[in-house]
């Protein structure tokens, strides 16, 4: 009995000792776990219900992407027997860097003056690839402004063809394929239907071609139904699209992400897909709204570039709807709301390649385990210990 009064008060010094902690620093906060959901959760209602900050200064940072992270999560809406009890929760970490030192070639982007960002992942890819656009979009007409040389005017000649003019200068450039509409040169070119990325930036419903050889399949598969959604990769430096069986795109439908399926039923790979770039790149996006664009080489807006100036869209959503760590940022005035979540995501860089990793167990938790399990095996061998000598009195009694 002594050694179980002596355990019994162990087990409660332990708990005791637990619950010390609990009003500790939250430095081992794992970013999995109920109370870690909650911190990133506070972190945005921060800057949701405070309409007074002032974020104008974004304006000299850019946007370096430095990640990506899963969470296993329970889902509450699953309330049939084919719903997935426990979806995926993905995550995206970014970074923001003074703009003069952020390079695509470091994978953290810059080593001092930056804050640490994370933010949901479909949030910030819809954003994300709405400031691509519009880049690309500014891009294009730069070149068509000041470097094609173009314009159908007296000083060109009579077999001049702007189109042709154009598409050879947007391929002198690398980007017909943004640029362009089609090929001047191919007249007989067939429109081939281009793959939507901007719909399965969230999980959604996806259907193989309808053709002979698909159909054949899907029957013979008995109508399985195919979603398509972003996840990460297992080194946390790419984000692709795969194919799944579930609406949470949470089970995969093959080993290789869904691209064997894919390939199967389509006949090529999923573009973004594993074996294809990642939907985010490793660029530097700066905050700062690009130079407007005038066709007279005059600049007479000298009072416009005094004007403050205010980041642009893709900067001031992402920033106000991500938790924050603003720990190195070197400002008086920092958010750190985020900062135990992001502690349980350890980002790895090696070779200017970006690993992401939960971290390991705590070793408080393990040692109260440890202790449990062998307190169980005690006491269950003290009770085995008991009941035997029982069985023996009830036995002499008998006789």
């Amino acid at each position: 009995m002594k050694v179980i009064f002596a355990l019994t008060a162990l087990i409660g010094s332990a708990a005791a000792s637990k619950r010390v902690l609990k009003t500790a620093p939250l430095n081992d906060v794992k970013a999995d776990t109920k109370l870690g959901n909650s911190i990133l959760s506070k972190a945005r209602k921060l800057e949701q219900n405070d309409d007074e900050v002032d974020f104008s200064w974004v304006v000299d940072y850019s946007i370096k992407f430095q990640g990506c992270h899963h969470v296993s999560q329970w889902n509450d809406e699953a309330d049939g027997e084919e719903d997935v009890r426990i979806q995926t929760k993905r995550l995206i970490r970014f970074r923001l860097c003074p703009t003069g030192s952020c390079t695509e070639t470091n994978a953290g982007g810059c080593s001092s003056g930056y804050g640490d960002y994370i933010i949901d992942m479909a949030v910030y890819l819809d954003l994300y690839l709405e400031a691509v656009e519009e880049l690309e979009r500014y891009n294009c007409e730069y070149l068509e402004a000041y470097t094609c040389a173009c314009n159908d005017d007296d000083q060109q000649d009579d077999g001049f063809d702007e189109d042709k003019c154009l598409y050879d200068c947007y391929k002198a450039n690398g980007v017909e394929d943004i640029c362009a509409d089609n090929n001047p040169y191919e007249d007989d070119e067939e429109e081939q239907e281009e793959f939507e990325l901007k719909e399965y930036m969230e999980c959604a419903q996806w259907e193989a071609p309808d053709n002979d050889n698909n159909r054949r399949k899907m029957e013979e598969e008995e109508e399985v139904e195919y979603f398509m959604g972003p996840y990460c990769a297992s080194s946390g430096s790419a984000i692709h699209l795969g194919i799944f069986f579930d609406e949470s795109c949470t089970n995969f439908a093959d080993d290789e992400g869904g691209d064997e399926t894919y390939y199967n039923l389509v006949g090529d790979h999923i573009p973004y897909g594993i074996n294809d770039k990642s939907v985010v790149g490793m660029e530097c996006i700066s905050c700062k709204e690009s130079e407007e664009i005038n066709d007279n080489d005059d600049n007479d807006n000298n009072d416009d570039e005094e004007e403050e100036q205010e980041p642009i869209e893709f900067c001031q959503d992402v920033y106000q709807q991500a938790g924050k760590c603003e720990s190195n940022l070197g400002t008086d005035s920092v958010n750190e709301a985020a900062c135990t979540y992001m502690e349980g995501i350890k980002i790895v860089r090696s070779n200017g390649v970006v690993h992401a990793l939960t971290g390991g167990g705590s070793k408080t938790a393990s040692v109260f385990i440890g202790l449990f399990v062998a307190t169980f095996f005690l006491l269950g061998g003290y009770v085995f210990y008991l009941r035997s000598k029982v069985d023996r009195a009830s036995i002499n009694l008998s006789e």
